[in-house]
């Protein structure tokens, strides 16, 4: 770059973990998205920020939300949002990822948004491309918007994440949002507790920097924000935990442990929830729960993902 020139902040054209990203460059998307939170409460909710961009959504597991938030995003943008149906591609045929990845970018494709069940696989995408990829979650692996979302909501609400106290409950071992949480918790200053049964938080995690107790009852009176992970249907019928009534009584949020929490705690989810068993109802619906605020963080979020990424490639700007 030109001598006396400040370098830009966000300089990449992928989005692959929340590991590589800096303190400052996550503070800059945050506030990004939050510039296009607004956008949402128009009249007509479109900016041209990508118009003539062509955005292809590669989802290799089964997504709702994630699928729709993204696509809503690039929409909002003014791009094209072109959805790849996996049940009915190539791939199918025994065509791999990398050959169906270049053939469509082959067909003019700006950014690929990419979920996949295999960790690494938007990194491996990555090195194969020109275009621009985000990872929409890659096995227990990584789900950086994900994470970005739960910063984003948690600023907005407390005003701050630097010094606040926040526990994430449930199935640790197999998350990757738990994971890219902690990372992006920790780069913004909080502190971390992982909360739940030992086989599926195991004392390893402490290697990442945070706090493991399996004792649910002991750290909500120090919370500032408990994060709830849904449970995964093959999880309660394998040896997680002995049986869904069980992990309810030991590991569920409800009115009575929402009482022995700070008045102003925020319960997180990144949904689905099941209802009655990481929440119950009245928790899930009621004034301390952020599940909505999320969904609508969310379509921010990718939208200062989408165009940041974008204006890096158009700027000639490479991720490491």
């Amino acid at each position: 770059m030109t001598a006396g020139i400040e370098r830009p902040v966000w300089t990449r054209k992928h989005l692959l973990t929340i590991n590589e990203l800096s303190r400052e460059e996550i503070l800059f998307l945050l506030d990004t998205a939050e510039s296009f939170k607004e956008v949402s409460t128009r009249s007509v909710k479109k900016v041209p920020a990508l118009r003539g961009r062509v955005v292809v959504l590669m989802f290799f597991e089964d997504s709702t939300r994630t699928r729709m938030s993204f696509e809503l995003a690039a929409q909002r943008l003014s791009a094209d949002a072109i959805d790849f149906a996996e049940k009915v591609s190539s791939t199918k045929k025994g065509e791999t990822l990398l050959d169906t990845a270049r053939n469509i970018e082959a067909m003019g494709v700006d950014i690929m948004v990419l979920r996949h069940p295999a960790a690494g696989a938007a990194e491996h995408l990555a090195r194969a491309v020109n275009c621009c990829v985000v990872n929409a979650g890659d096995g227990q692996h990584a789900h950086p918007t994900q994470a970005l979302l739960d910063l984003f909501t948690i600023r907005e609400h407390k005003g701050r994440i630097e010094g606040l106290n926040v526990a994430i409950v449930g199935d640790i071992l197999h998350s990757r949002v738990a994971r890219s949480d902690i990372r992006g918790l920790q780069k913004l200053g909080a502190r971390v507790t992982l909360v739940g049964p030992p086989t599926l938080v195991s004392r390893d995690f402490e290697a990442m920097g945070a706090r493991v107790t399996h004792d649910f009852e002991s750290i909500l009176p120090e919370m500032d924000v408990i994060s709830m992970l849904r449970i995964q249907k093959e999880r309660m019928t394998a040896s997680g935990f002995p049986s869904v009534r069980e992990y309810v009584h030991f590991y569920g949020m409800n009115r009575e442990r929402l009482r022995r929490c700070r008045p102003d705690v925020l319960i997180m989810h990144p949904g689905p929830v099941n209802r009655g068993i990481e929440l119950a109802a009245d928790v899930a619906d009621g004034p301390s729960s952020s599940i909505l605020r999320q969904v609508t963080n969310g379509l921010a979020v990718r939208m200062a993902v989408l165009f940041l990424c974008q204006q890096a490639a158009a700027g000639g700007e490479h991720a490491p």
